[in-house]
């Protein structure tokens, strides 16, 4: 004789086989992780952010879905030569000799090997010497700057002791640039990353109320790349680019600068794939027009500046 259940007994017990399914992947990724030697310990990831090291849990999910996104996109790649981007094809795709698809990419500036090898050493080992902190996503961090609580638009400058005494060499030489000799930095953030730690860092703006039209970042120690996407749900832009990803090159010991488009319209990622090697990136952030000048904020503005340019910070904790 069959057995017949009503559908509420039938809802009950789908979701007991969910619950008992879910436990049962839980479980085995945990094996995983301990049959293979590694301990999972503390991190700094918070929310949906996951690195390796708290991957045992069912965020596991959630990663797999996010590193397999880039199958959707269309993929080019940027020349910093002739400043478009080309077409990611199988096989190399080098200036001059390119090929396929192009597309216009204003906003961004590259300047090759603006370090020396020796110069990038000793940068490298001079941050060694400071703490790092674990930050999001698999990365370490160094702060030098004001404590921002965006949401609430307040600025702290209590900690904030002004940019690392290594930068002031490195700031001369990057204000002798045409595309820089107007910028002034108030924050500095050396950032860490590491193939062992799963190191990546999800598409994302810039906060636009404190930091101002530049971005600039160093690269060091290795090859990487970012990614640049488009929110489906941006209505500046062409609809036929919100399936475009552009890998913006950052080769090592080279300065890379955001502006205009590449800053304001297209959000900044870098995958997990895109970290083979220790990378260890500076990057420098100016005030926005509110902190200048005859904006609202100058005066704050103009206390930031003058401690930052004292070149005599030391790490925020």
């Amino acid at each position: 004789m069959r057995a017949v259940f009503s559908p509420l007994v039938l809802n009950l017990l789908l979701k007991v086989i969910s619950l008992l399914f879910r436990r049962i992947v839980f479980l085995q990724s945990i094996n995983i992780v301990m049959e293979s030697g590694s301990n999972v310990t503390s991190c700094g990831c918070k929310g949906i952010r996951v690195c390796l090291q708290c991957e045992a849990n069912k965020k596991q999910i959630k990663t797999q879905a996010l590193e397999n996104v880039a199958a959707l996109f269309q993929e080019y790649v940027y020349c910093h030569v002739c400043c478009k981007a080309w077409e990611l094809l199988p096989h190399p795709n080098e200036h001059p000799y390119h090929q396929g698809n192009t597309i216009d990419f204003p906003g961004v500036c590259i300047i090759p090997e603006f370090v020396t090898t020796h110069e990038e050493k000793l940068i490298v080992d001079e941050i060694d010497c400071s703490q790092w902190k674990e930050s999001q996503s698999g990365r370490l961090k160094q702060d030098y700057g004001p404590k921002v609580n965006f949401k609430k638009k307040k600025v702290r400058m209590q900690q904030f002791t002004g940019l690392p005494a290594f930068s002031s060499d490195l700031y001369k030489r990057m204000i002798s640039l045409e595309t820089l000799k107007t910028f002034i930095p108030v924050e500095l953030c050396n950032l860490d990353y590491d193939p062992s730690r799963g190191s990546a860092i999800d598409p994302h703006f810039d906060d636009f109320w404190l930091w101002g039209e530049r971005l600039v970042t160093l690269n060091l120690l290795s090859d990487s790349y970012l990614a640049m996407t488009i929110d489906y749900s941006d209505e500046r832009t062409d609809a036929s680019l919100q399936n475009t990803l552009v890998r913006i090159p950052l080769l090592q010991r080279s300065l890379v600068v955001l502006q205009g488009d590449a800053r304001h319209i297209w959000k900044h990622s870098i995958p997990r794939g895109a970290i083979v090697s220790r990378r260890v990136a500076i990057t420098w952030r100016e005030l926005s027009d509110e902190f200048q000048d005859g904006g609202s904020l100058c005066e704050q503005g103009k206390k930031l500046i003058e401690r930052a340019l004292s070149f005599q910070g030391l790490v925020v904790q």
